[in-house]
């Protein structure tokens, strides 16, 4: 046999091994092998069908709208802008217990009322009012103020320690500490008559991973 004869013989004996098995590939599917069945990702199934729309929300809606503060004083062409914010404070019976002073304050440390903030968050263009009232205890109470058919009524009022608030675009983010070591940060969005929850997170702080000894070693051998 001629060395190209025999190398055409071992050609054609490739072929037919490739032809026998189906010319699958290494860890593959063969022409004729069966596809595997396709797996069914499981699906929600409520426990309690008759609550799952989000009944917070539907709740939500049947709240009446927030009635005038009494003795509020009334809001002239300036809106806001023209009324004492102290006096607004002390017309809301959720925020007068927290006023003590009623002193302003210009820093933190102390007790008493922080400088008014105006912020649109009603998406209207017109400036709502933020006041805020810290307490010796540590904990502080915030109120957000707008207009409704020419009165002034308060569309939100939250309590906390350490409370902190920030503006992203018309809504307001709240922070505050808990007991435990944990932060909360709630994000408030108006509906149309009040300033509603629409996200509410809590994170705890990592521990300080340099107090303490890497495990398996004493205190002695971590100096």
């Amino acid at each position: 046999m001629t060395p190209s004869s025999r190398r055409l013989s071992v050609a054609l004996l490739g072929l037919c091994a490739a032809v026998a098995t189906g010319c699958a590939a290494p860890g593959g599917l063969g022409s004729a092998s069966p596809a595997p069945p396709v797996s069914m990702q499981p699906r929600p199934e409520p426990l309690w069908p008759a609550w799952t729309e989000a009944p917070g929300a539907t709740v939500g809606r049947r709240e009446p709208a927030p009635v005038p503060l009494k003795s509020a004083p009334a809001p002239g062409a300036r809106g806001l802008l023209g009324v004492d914010p102290k006096q607004v404070a002390a017309a809301d019976p959720r925020m007068r217990p927290y006023l003590g002073t009623a002193e302003e304050l210009r820093g933190p440390g102390r007790a008493g009322v922080r400088p008014p903030v105006y912020t649109d968050l009603t998406g209207d263009g017109q400036p709502n009012l933020v006041v805020a009232a810290d307490m010796p205890t540590g904990r502080s109470a915030l109120s957000v103020y707008a207009i409704s058919d020419g009165k002034i009524v308060s569309t939100l009022f939250t309590i906390g320690r350490q409370l902190t608030a920030e503006s992203i675009g018309s809504d307001l983010l709240v922070r505050t500490a808990a007991d435990d070591g944990s932060e909360q940060a709630v994000r408030y969005h108006w509906d149309g008559d009040r300033m509603t929850v629409v996200n509410d997170e809590r994170t705890f702080r990592k521990p300080d991973s340099g107090c303490s000894p890497s495990p398996g070693r004493s205190a002695q051998d971590a100096r």
